[in-house]
């Protein structure tokens, strides 16, 4: 099974897909493993950048992010871990041990499901906008997003997928643009995962693979979709006017054994017989 943190940093992958930053993920900054959970680097390229999700306008260019999901706590403690990943990681990302990369070439963000509050009475937490705050933690800021608070926006949509609130990760599931086409293993997995949590989901995997579907059906052409159905799922439903409609007889004669053409003629004949006997009488008893 796939953890949140991981499904938290493959999701920003997809989001930074195609512009001018590149994630890295779980990334060891130490001789004793200790990971940091995403870290997105400005890239050389001129590639456009999307609308950014809030809290995030300040991307530099290196931009590290700890995550805590829906039962871990964001507190003093993974404050402490996220500055110790960065004194490693400017270290690492330095050319030398001497001179190191200014100071600010980094950022630093905490992304948390809910709200801090424990964090929120022992230190100064800055409100920038609704879900967003700031905080000062030894030398540098650090950015506080909290996904359940943020306002549902199209923008803010990879934040609503882990929201842990069920109508919220529904609508992010929705409106969020996927930029790669290897993305249905972590939507599967991400509603799993809620599952697991305990969150009833009124949006299911099946709901969204339907949608999606329908809304790429007008992307094939029309053989391609024909081609995915039998014979019998293309006529049915069809009157059989239709169905025989722009066919010649004789083609349709030819597709017929010869018993069944002479069985079907064995049954009409006698009405026939009948019927024209019958107006035969009837003009004979008017004359």
């Amino acid at each position: 099974m796939i953890g949140w943190h991981r499904l938290f940093g493959l999701t920003l992958t997809d989001f930074f897909t195609d512009t001018g930053f590149h994630v890295e993920l779980e990334k060891d900054l130490s001789l004793k493993q200790q990971f940091i959970d995403v870290i997105i680097i400005e890239s050389a390229t001129d590639k456009p950048m999307p609308e950014t999700p809030d809290g995030l306008e300040n991307l530099a260019r290196f931009n590290l992010l700890t995550y805590k999901s829906l039962h871990e706590p964001l507190d003093a403690w993974a404050l402490d871990e996220l500055i110790g990943h960065y004194v490693n990681y400017r270290k690492q990302a330095s050319s030398t041990a001497k001179i190191f990369l200014p100071h600010e070439d980094f950022q630093l963000y905490a992304v948390c499901t809910r709200a801090p509050e424990k964090l929120a009475k022992e230190a100064d937490l800055r409100t920038l906008q609704s879900g967003v705050r700031e905080i000062r933690w030894g030398s540098k800021h650090v950015r506080v997003i909290v996904t359940s608070q943020v306002p549902e926006a199209e923008h803010n949509a990879v934040w609503k997928l882990f929201s842990g609130i069920a109508e919220q990760v529904q609508h992010a599931t929705a409106n969020y643009r996927w930029r790669r086409s290897d993305n249905s293993g972590i939507i599967n997995q991400l509603f799993q995962n809620y599952e697991i949590e305990g969150m009833n989901m009124p949006y299911t995997w099946d709901d969204y693979y339907r949608d999606i579907t329908r809304e790429h059906l007008d992307w094939l052409p029309k053989e391609e979709l024909l081609a995915k159905l039998s014979v019998e799922d293309r006529l049915k439903g069809l009157p059989v006017e239709d169905r025989l409609k722009g066919l010649p007889v004789e083609d349709f004669l030819k597709s017929l054994p010869p018993e069944k053409i002479e069985a079907y003629l064995n049954k009409v004949r006698p009405k026939r017989r009948k019927s024209n006997g019958a107006a035969r009488a009837h003009k004979k008893g008017r004359s």
